[in-house]
């Protein structure tokens, strides 16, 4: 209470004699009326959305924007802290004379109208009550009207015929509700089917619904017609005549390119005078062809294909008729200007970790597009990375890696697949390496090669295939240091062992996180690997029972995981985010583990912020660690995961977020480790072995890259007896040994999930 009070005072004490800080408006449907209209509270809403101005912003109602424009005070020059704070995080006050109630009326009632409510009207007035003000307006809608019949067209000419014989798709149903947007949506739709059609020069201004209103019982007709004043271009279908493609196209050399002599291909004429592209690429880009009649399809599957293709900076077709009064024909041009032959990206993250260790990595990449003349692209990393311990005894890591990765923009089988999605289908061919030194413990080695496809199912629907991939893990050296943690925890000694993955994969993502007409976003990530069973069915058995190749033991396994987001936007600027994420390992036959690099760990910056990376679990089982002691904290690692993540975003001013969050979950083993007590899974005891962590972030957001700070600490600790596993009695913030225990700061690239 003290709080709103005093930023209730803060709001407003600035203000000058006379002047009222406006609040918002209010609007009341039919309030003489006991009865209510369908959907009122959506209507209010709406209603309430369409009034000007819009007051302060304000989170939990606190106008945070009014409140840093105030705390900054009148800047004596236009630079300094004090003018930024005013006019970068701040917003002046938005006064009762800047509220126009007129303007107001006449916006609610035109949208009233809009919606079917055509006898609608709206008063409106002010209430005021000390600094505050409020603007109140009544909506009286009376009956809503219907559509009573649809009429279309009657004309017997070409168009119209097809206006008439696609009528069955109208959006305009008999009994729905007046409503101007349904009937724009249908002039959009006449348009698309008259341009899939041949219309190009049609366009949805050259349909006019008229509405006879005077039919009575609240109903009105609708009457769908052309326009008389319709220009003649508009009025004939266009069948394609030459399809130009200029593949290197630039301003500046314009009127040469256009004057050089094409390479005639297929249905193409291809003005690439430095011989830059294969005639043959354009036949998956390009969906045109001569004498066809034009259509909406073709235009736009070939500008998303030409754009997706990552291989042109600019796209953009232009149709020109050879005449528009005497002809029907036009010509296809294709103005394509193609990126820079080779780029180089540089990304670099930090990490921290409540051991002590700080650390950071540098990845190069480096892009050839084009390399065989037709599209494809030869993507390289080198990267590098290293960890240190600030205090107690030094002791380094770091790693080294490299990935060399060839693009194919189209798929590269045996079979031939008919592909007409709007994005290219890919297969890519990728070969990479990592060398991994945790100094005074050991150094391995590792290789991955494989083979696989990209391609769309839909704008929202990705699938990744890789029918093989080849993993292969070499353990170079190992210290004493290790070989007594192995002692105490034998079940980790498969991490460090020598290992074949011969295995093939497959991932679906579902996202419609770009679509703006939704609300709540979702993301979906599943994925299925199954690794050793045809090889193995080629070798035998050494000594040990085991499968071998090289000396090198094959695993097998089948791996299941699913991640699911759920983004709902409570406000423009405030997001409720959430995450489950499940996983299921099974070893069998020639394993009986699942391999280090497939095993599923919890911690970390993207996981369970409230503990160390890859330190949780499994199970009830803890690892206890010193952290003044410069020891080597082995990665927990199991066959099971549940995890369960929930998120508050704001934006509070310019590029800075911040966040509230709290991530729950572990990891368990399939089998009984008796290294681990207490790791094994059992269903009904799961949720009660639920590590709950939670914190808040700050999240320097500039779109192209953000940089994440979160600090986080343990709520529930499943490692501690039952009954004692809450442990928010504990927390002791004034306490420089608990903070150093139970603090973990996070510093990460991108956000979370």
């Amino acid at each position: 209470m003290i709080t709103a009070l005093l930023y209730s005072c803060s709001a407003t004490k600035n203000l000058k004699e006379g002047q009222v800080l406006y609040t918002g408006a209010d609007v009341a449907v039919n309030p003489d009326s006991a009865k209510k209209v369908p959907g009122q509270k959506d209507l209010k809403n709406a209603l309430e959305s369409k009034t000007r101005p819009e007051p302060n912003k304000k989170i939990l109602g606190f106008r945070y924007k009014l409140f840093f424009y105030n705390l900054a005070g009148e800047p004596k020059k236009e630079k300094g802290l004090k003018y930024w704070m005013r006019n970068k995080l701040g917003e002046p006050p938005v006064l009762m004379t800047d509220v126009k109630v007129q303007n107001n009326i006449n916006v609610l009632q035109s949208y009233l109208i809009s919606k079917g409510y055509l006898q609608a009207s709206v008063t409106g007035t002010t209430e005021i009550k000390g600094k505050k003000g409020r603007a109140k307006y009544a909506a009286f809608t009376r009956d809503r009207y219907q559509i009573n019949q649809i009429e279309f067209p009657t004309e017997p000419t070409a168009l119209e015929n097809i206006i008439r014989r696609t009528s069955e798709k109208t959006v305009l149903k008999t009994d729905d509700y007046y409503d101007i947007d349904a009937f724009t949506t249908e002039r959009e739709r006449i348009d698309n089917e008259l341009k899939e059609r041949g219309y190009f020069f049609f366009n949805p201004d050259y349909i006019i619904i008229k509405v006879d209103s005077t039919i009575g019982d609240n109903k009105v007709n609708v009457y769908v017609r052309v326009k008389d004043l319709t220009p003649i271009e508009a009025l004939k279908p266009y069948r394609i005549n030459d399809i130009n493609i200029y593949p290197n196209y630039h301003l500046r050399r314009d009127s040469a390119i256009r004057v050089s002599k094409p390479v005639i291909h297929n249905s193409f004429k291809i003005f690439d005078p430095r011989n830059t592209y294969k005639p043959q690429l354009f036949d998956r880009l390009v969906f045109f062809e001569n004498d066809e009649i034009y259509n909406r399809h073709d235009h736009s599957l070939s500008l998303n294909r030409l754009v997706n293709i990552g291989t042109f900076r600019y796209v953009k077709a232009e149709f020109d008729p050879l005449d528009t009064l005497g002809s029907d024909l036009m010509d296809a041009n294709f103005y394509l200007t193609p990126q820079k032959k080779r780029s180089l990206s540089f990304q670099v993250t930090g990490t921290s970790k409540s051991n002590n260790f700080v650390g950071s990595e540098l990845k190069i990449t480096n892009t050839n597009r084009n390399l065989f003349r037709g599209a494809e692209q030869l993507i390289t990393s080198l990267s590098g990375g290293f960890e240190t311990q600030v205090s107690g005894a030094k002791t380094n890591s770091y790693s080294l890696g490299a990935s060399a990765s060839l693009v194919f923009p189209r798929l590269v089988s045996p079979i031939e697949f008919r592909n007409e999605q709007n994005s290219v289908p890919k297969t890519h061919i990728t070969l990479s390496g990592q060398l991994l030194s945790r100094a005074l413990y050991f150094t391995m080695l590792s290789g991955n090669l494989e083979y696989g496809y990209i391609f769309k199912g839909s704008p929202y629907i990705e699938h990744n295939f890789n029918p093989f991939s080849v993993s292969y893990v070499r353990t170079l050296k190992t210290t004493d240091s290790l070989e007594q943690l192995l002692v105490q925890v034998p079940s980790l000694r498969g991490n460090y062992e020598n290992q074949f993955i011969f295995s093939t994969n497959y991932k679906f993502t579902y996202s419609d996180q770009f679509r703006q007409d939704k609300r709540n976003h979702i993301y979906f990530l599943g994925s299925v690997e199954t690794a050793g069973n045809l090889v193995n069915a080629f070798l035998k058995k050494n000594e040990e029972g085991r499968k071998t190749l090289l000396n090198t033991p094959v695993n097998q396994f089948i791996r299941l995981e699913a991640d699911f987001r759920d983004y709902y936007k409570i406000k423009p600027q405030l997001v409720l985010a959430g995450r489950a994420n499940v996983g299921y390992g099974i070893p069998y036959g020639n394993s009986s583990v699942l391999p280090y690099v497939r095993q599923f760990f919890a911690g970390g910056s993207n996981d369970i912020r409230a503990f160390r990376a890859r330190s949780l679990g499994p199970g009830t089982y803890n690892y206890d660690i010193n952290p003044d002691e410069t020891q080597f904290f082995a990665d927990q690692g199991g066959d099971i995961k549940m995890m369960l993540n929930g998120e508050l975003r704001a934006k509070l001013f310019s590029v800075i977020h911040g966040a509230a969050f709290v991530d729950a979950g572990n990891i368990w083993t399939a089998k009984t480790d008796t290294s681990r007590i207490g790791s094994r899974f059992n269903f009904g005891r799961a949720l009660n072995e639920f590590a709950v962590g939670g914190g808040v972030g700050l999240r320097v957001d500039a779109t192209i890259f953000v940089i994440r700070f979160d600090l986080a600490t343990p709520f529930r600790k499943p490692w501690l007896p039952k009954g004692e596993r809450w442990v928010f009695d504990k927390m002791n913030f004034g306490d420089p040994t608990w903070r150093k225990q139970n603090l973990i700061l996070n510093i990460g690239i991108g956000y979370p999930f």
